[in-house]
């Protein structure tokens, strides 16, 4: 399986996609999303605006303008509630969305932040557990996507990460 799991700054990737855990206006926020922004410049916004938002557990894509990435594939994860609207569901649909998408661009390269557990307080070990079971599938069957790289801000998350993984 050729999912790796990094500690860095995902707008330094060059890739073909780099996953931008968006909120539903799409029109920029704080955490990897106002990052994402900051680093792509001025027509990401312009362009996002002209999307009108997305769904939780949907996504869109963009151009990736001044980021080394050719894509920005936006998707809003869920906001934590507990557990009891959907959440989980949710998110998997994220990674699926993003994929899936990334697979209709031909993209051969993805890198993804960690979805929901920064601001949304979606809980990191379970969080991390569905990414890599949603990209390990997807993975399988995947006809372009050949590289996928999930991109943690900190250590704690990466070692949620990488404990996902070895379970997996």
């Amino acid at each position: 399986m050729n999912l790796q799991i990094e500690q860095g700054d995902i707008t330094t990737y060059a890739v073909d996609a780099i996953v931008n855990a968006a909120n539903t206006t799409l029109l920029g926020g704080g955490g990897v999303d106002g990052a994402i922004h900051r680093a792509a410049g001025p027509q990401l916004l312009t362009e996002c605006r002209a999307l009108h938002g997305c769904r939780t557990g949907q996504a869109k894509l963009t151009k990736g303008y001044r980021l080394p990435a050719k894509y920005v594939i936006h998707t809003p994860g869920p906001i934590w509630q507990g557990g009891t609207a959907e959440e989980e569901e949710l998110l998997a649909s994220c990674y699926r969305c993003c994929l899936q998408l990334a697979e209709e661009k031909k993209c051969r390269t993805v890198a993804f932040p960690s979805i929901s557990t920064g601001v949304y307080h979606f809980p990191l070990e379970c969080a991390a557990k569905i990414a890599v079971r949603e990209i390990a599938a997807f993975l399988q069957t995947a006809a372009c996507v050949q590289k996928v790289t999930m991109v943690c801000f900190d250590g704690r998350t990466k070692a949620a990460y990488d404990n996902a993984l070895a379970e997996q």
